[in-house]
């Protein structure tokens, strides 16, 4: 793809996130309608309100490209190109009007060969925005990540040193698969933190203000766009994906120092041996 037609779609990623933005914006004190609600997660009218402004925003655009959104797609989500969207990642945080949450949209493209990750698509384009901030991150592989235009890199410090954050995913069983993580590199780091949003916690790791981000099942359109931001930002963003399942994966996000470290001190992350 020439980099006129990357800049063409990131344009257009950015103006769909903005728009989204604005929506969760001046709904954050507002009464919420839930659409279906579980122990640990929350759906909402506004997740598919804020959608399908999305997506009227990316196929006026780019008809010719799928969606593959959080709140259902559109077209054929295995063709050559789709966009990944997540409308409003951290919707629990979101609904009990915590301003930590945000909109993430990728563009894909499908590879000719799946990667030693799994991947059967590669992230070209990515793009995170928080309307509580009003910060924008940015990413079009093969040139530097961006925040609110300015170029970001990853913090270089080591396990001891890290904030990182860990997520605990929807079921009990990845609960009780992650609680030993937590204790065990509780201690060994300077502060975890429970954020609530993946997309968040990625591009924050890009940005230096954490280390790290793990988690045992996490749905594409959480990652895909931080994905990308964080390894244009000199990051690491390992994965790998789980067998039960289509498009959840296991991950990684670091500076690219501290995988390692965790590995040795907790062992990898086995997505196979949860259920």
């Amino acid at each position: 793809m020439k980099l006129i037609e990357k800049k063409n779609f990131l344009e257009t990623a950015v103006r769909a996130a903005q728009v989204a933005g604005e929506i969760m914006a001046s709904n954050l004190f507002s009464f919420k309608k839930i659409n279906s609600a579980t122990q640990r997660d929350i759906k909402l009218e506004l997740d598919v309100k804020c959608q399908k402004k999305i997506e009227s925003i990316l196929n006026k655009s780019h008809p010719q490209v799928a969606i593959l959104g959080e709140e259902g797609n559109a077209g054929d989500i295995d063709t050559e190109l789709r966009w990944v969207v997540d409308p409003i990642d951290g919707t629990v945080n979101y609904t009990y009007g915590i301003p930590h949450a945000c909109v993430s949209i990728a563009l894909q493209q499908r590879l000719p060969i799946s990667t030693e990750a799994g991947d059967d698509f590669e992230t070209l384009i990515g793009v995170v925005f928080d309307p509580f901030t009003n910060e924008l991150w940015t990413a079009v592989r093969g040139q530097t990540a961006k925040l609110n235009g300015k170029k970001i890199s990853v913090n270089d410090g080591t396990l001891k040193e890290a904030m990182l954050a860990i997520g605990f995913a929807k079921d009990k069983a990845t609960m009780d698969y992650m609680i030993p993580y937590f204790t065990k590199l509780a201690p060994k780091i300077r502060k975890p933190r429970m954020m609530g949003s993946a997309a968040l916690a990625m591009t924050y790791v890009a940005s230096g203000r954490l280390h790290g981000y793990i988690e045992s099942k996490i749905q594409i359109w959480d990652v895909a766009a931080g994905g990308l931001i964080l390894e244009c930002a000199g990051g690491e963003f390992w994965r790998i994906p789980r067998k039960k399942g289509r498009h959840r994966y296991a991950v990684v996000a670091s500076n690219g120092k501290i995988r390692k470290q965790i590995e040795r001190l907790c062992g990898p992350l086995d997505p196979d041996g949860q259920i």
